[in-house]
């Protein structure tokens, strides 16, 4: 067949693009951004230092290998920087696994409402999605052992997981890494991990540095507030970290990026601030939120799904238009087929506060319309 124009090759056409949540209200005051689990707190201090000392560098090109950053990160979580990749966000480490582990007609698990990203990568790699259904809200392992298959090469599990705040605590995380063959890959999304103060909670550390096919991946966009400059990493065997670092682009992580990484890193105390606001603001919200009549998914991450009603007038959507004429912006998170949910990120104390006497108001609304 003559071919008129360049054809992508088979299965990127059937990627729906990423899609992020709204930024803006527009007609509203004052808006409080809650759509896409950023800092409250911002960046440190020290990283805005950091970028304004390297302004003067930005003419010259990155070093290549990300020394300096993967030696931080290395001594501020023990662990060998040999054994790190850095990338421009998690999103690029979960594009070099899968280019390097997915073969065409490869396939790769991801569970019910698991990170969008991992479809993508998938697709984009020429690989073959399985989802695997998830019981409550919460990844099933049993339900992933279910589905892998000859041709399965790597599993993606976010722990904590995107959008439902949900985690697998230790115990289950090593039953799965211990039921999958070893050569199927189990790579750990741990986005959320500094959040989590659970004492059942591991991040991945321990699976990686022991394990032959265990992966995990971190970011700085979350509670390090670094999101703007993109910029991640990976740990794992050196077998995997030498196969990424074939295929990642050169200079993949600019000098900025670097820079405030590193001092951002190093500024633990600013961490700490954030999960001490976090560990706060999440159980109230819950709590506030369940008090006036809706369902909150119990969450670990520094968010939480609220659970709407399907009337007409009181569903997620109207919701979602009613916060955003109050300038307070939530995330609809239908793409994730949990069109019912709104995801409220954990704000400052008077986003708190304002979404929760916003919500109040949407909800008495409705209860005197319907009395009509």
């Amino acid at each position: 067949m003559i071919m008129s124009r360049p054809v992508p090759r088979p299965g990127v056409l059937d990627i729906d693009a990423y899609v992020p949540g709204k930024a803006g209200a527009p007609g509203a005051g004052r808006v409080f951004k809650l759509s896409a689990n950023e800092s409250p707190l911002g960046p440190s201090p020290r990283a805005v230092q950091a970028l304004r000392d390297m302004a003067h560098e930005i003419a010259i090109y990155p070093e290549g290998s990300s020394h300096k950053l993967r030696e931080t990160v290395g001594a501020v979580n023990g662990l060998d920087p040999a054994r790190i990749i850095m990338g421009a966000g998690s999103d690029n480490i979960l594009e070099l696994l899968a280019l390097a582990y997915l073969a065409p007609g490869d396939e790769a698990i991801y569970t019910q409402y698991g990170f969008l990203e991992y479809r993508i990568v998938t697709l984009a790699a020429g690989g073959v999605p399985v989802v695997a259904p998830e019981t409550h809200y919460t990844a099933d392992v049993d339900a992933i052992l279910e589905r892998v298959t000859a041709r399965t090469r790597i599993v993606f599990l976010a722990n904590p997981n995107n959008p439902t705040g949900s985690y697998l605590p230790r115990g289950e995380i090593e039953r799965l890494a211990n039921s999958l063959p070893p050569h199927v890959l189990l790579v750990l999304d741990a986005a959320y991990a500094e959040y989590v103060v659970n004492d059942d909670y591991e991040s991945g550390v321990a699976l990686a540095t022991s394990r032959d096919n265990v992966v995990m991946t971190r970011t700085f966009s979350k509670i390090y507030g670094l999101a703007g400059l993109r910029l991640g990493w990976g740990y794992g065997p050196s077998h995997v970290i030498d196969a990424l670092n074939r295929i990642r682009s050169p200079f993949n992580v600019s000098t900025a990026a670097s820079a405030a990484g590193i001092a951002s890193a190093q500024d633990v105390a600013h961490m700490q601030a954030a999960v001490a606001h976090n560990a706060k603001w999440l159980p109230w919200l819950t709590r506030e939120i369940e008090a006036l009549g809706l369902e909150v998914l119990p969450s670990v991450a520094n968010f939480v799904a609220i659970r709407f009603p399907t009337q007409p007038g009181r569903a997620a959507a109207d919701a979602d238009r009613f916060l955003t004429s109050r300038g307070l912006v939530l995330r609809a998170i239908g793409a994730y087929g949990m069109g019912e949910f709104l995801r409220l990120t954990v704000g400052l104390d008077e986003a708190n506060v304002a979404v929760v006497a916003a919500l109040a108001d949407f909800m008495e609304d409705r209860k005197a319309a319907a009395n009509g």
